[in-house]
């Protein structure tokens, strides 16, 4: 891959920089402690161990079930962890949308696959000059959109849904349909069938829909419809894709696509890891942690912190509260968040006083990236060893 180096400057939120800029290898070679001076408050952390284990953690995963892996980089948009991945024996990558396609390309990413129907005939046109890059179909309107570009080639996965979910068809007569227009219309390649199943809520659910997977490939199989590749996977259920998916006929790949178990998390996902099932094959460890100053204790019960939904992710839980720092000295507190505004965070707490330094966990890596443009990398001991930089 071709990585930038990052370069920090007065732009770089939770950095302070005021004048000049430093780039990636300085802080690599100084090792700056995050409490130095160097940094100013909010700033989003990333634990350099926790992130590494996480990555070797899935891509052994991967190999021990032959899966290929293509995790979700819309969770991170961040060339040094996209880069970590594929050290670590990644296949390829997942996007939303053909905006970050082209960034991916652009940074060097051979094989890619967008996990939505694409319509747009700008896009449809750029895709046609690429190699090894996929997207979706899910309707005779995205078949059609596609076989209009002039030239070219384009690499298609036929998506089948379910009911009340996000994309894709909702029959196997219409997974059918789809697949057959997609394999005979010019220009397209039928490479295979994807499905996603993380927006259903219970296992019994899942396993019911995973079937209907397995369903709906021995169809197209039976009609005669070739292709080679199977897709699934979010990050709460992989490990019943990998369960119900083993039925797949043998000569198909399935790819799993699980993004955000790159860094986890301290609440959506921590409660949701397919690890807390199946133990022995895990575990994640959250990643990221977000430093924020107590700004004011305006009345009992009550602090504020200097963090706010610029900062920090909000839509799948609150941030968690999980050590105070005082003067260098770790406290025991207990808080907790109540609701976000823009750049203030509400505690129910006893014992904090302004001044004070709280570590935050995160709830959805999804949702946290996208607020930093560079990210501190940090050791145990919270020396900053990196920077990380996102593509949003």
């Amino acid at each position: 891959m071709d990585v930038p180096e990052p370069r920090v400057d007065w732009r770089s939120k939770g950095f302070f920089v005021p004048d000049g800029e430093r780039t990636a290898s300085d802080y690599a070679k100084e090792r700056p402690s995050l409490f130095g001076g160097g940094f100013t408050w909010p700033v989003l952390a990333l634990r350099r161990e926790a992130v590494l284990a996480n990555i070797a953690t899935m891509a052994a995963y991967a190999e021990r079930h032959g899966l290929l892996f293509a995790p979700h980089a819309k969770t991170t948009m961040a060339p040094g962890l996209i880069a970590a991945q594929f050290d670590a024996g990644a296949w390829g990558m997942t996007v939303a949308t053909p905006s970050q396609a082209l960034v991916l390309r652009r940074l060097g990413v051979g094989r890619i696959l967008i996990a939505n129907e694409v319509l747009d005939p700008v896009a449809l046109r750029w895709l046609a000059t690429q190699e090894d890059i996929y997207f979706q179909v899910d309707s005779p309107a995205g078949v059609a959109a596609a076989a209009a570009v002039p030239e070219g080639r384009l690499r298609v996965f036929v998506e089948l849904g379910h009911a009340g979910g996000r994309t894709g068809v909702r029959t196997l007569e219409d997974l059918e349909a789809v697949a057959r227009a997609a394999q005979v219309a010019p220009r397209l390649e039928l490479a295979g069938v994807t499905a996603y199943e993380g927006q259903l809520t219970t296992q019994p659910e899942v396993d019911d829909f995973l079937d209907q997977v397995v369903a709906g490939v021995r169809r197209l199989k039976a009609a005669g419809i070739e292709f080679s590749l199977v897709s699934a996977g979010g990050s709460a259920w992989f490990d019943r894709v990998v369960a119900r998916l083993a039925a797949l006929p043998r000569d198909l790949r399935l790819i799993l696509r699980s993004g955000a178990s790159v860094t986890h998390d301290d609440g959506f996902y921590r409660s949701r890891t397919p690890f807390r099932r199946v133990p022995a094959e895990g575990p994640l460890t959250a990643a990221l942690e977000i430093w924020a100053q107590v700004l004011s204790t305006p009345e009992p019960g009550l602090a504020i912190a200097g963090m706010g939904k610029r900062d920090a992710p909000f839509d799948e839980g609150l941030p968690v509260p999980m050590e105070v720092r005082r003067h260098g000295t770790t406290l025991e507190v207990a808080a907790s968040v109540t609701k976000l505004n823009d750049h203030h965070t509400y505690l129910a707490a006893d014992g904090l006083a302004p001044g004070d330094l709280i570590r935050f966990g995160i709830s959805h890596p999804c949702t946290a990236f996208d607020k930093w443009r560079h990210i501190p990398v940090v050791d145990e001991d919270r020396r900053v060893v990196d920077v990380l930089q996102t593509f949003f």
